[in-house]
């Protein structure tokens, strides 16, 4: 079927920051204006908007979840 697209769905903040790994991991550009920026922009914007499907806000913070980043030595 020509032209048919698949029903949009929003930009997630973990949707942002899988692209944003892949990205890296591939040693691609991850400046300001880039796709992996630009997506994390769209996921921000949609978590600030309160779109239903916008991302978790312990993710956008960029604060690690309870107890990450805590190992005792």
């Amino acid at each position: 079927m020509a032209g048919a697209r698949a029903p949009k769905k929003p930009m997630t903040t973990t949707d942002a920051s899988r692209i944003q790994s892949t990205q890296a991991k591939a040693g691609n550009d991850m400046s300001k204006g880039s796709f992996p920026a630009k997506a994390q922009a769209a996921a921000q914007t949609n978590l600030n908007k309160g779109i239903p499907g916008g991302g978790s806000a312990k993710i956008a913070t960029g604060k690690p979840a309870s107890g990450a980043g805590s190992k005792k030595k």
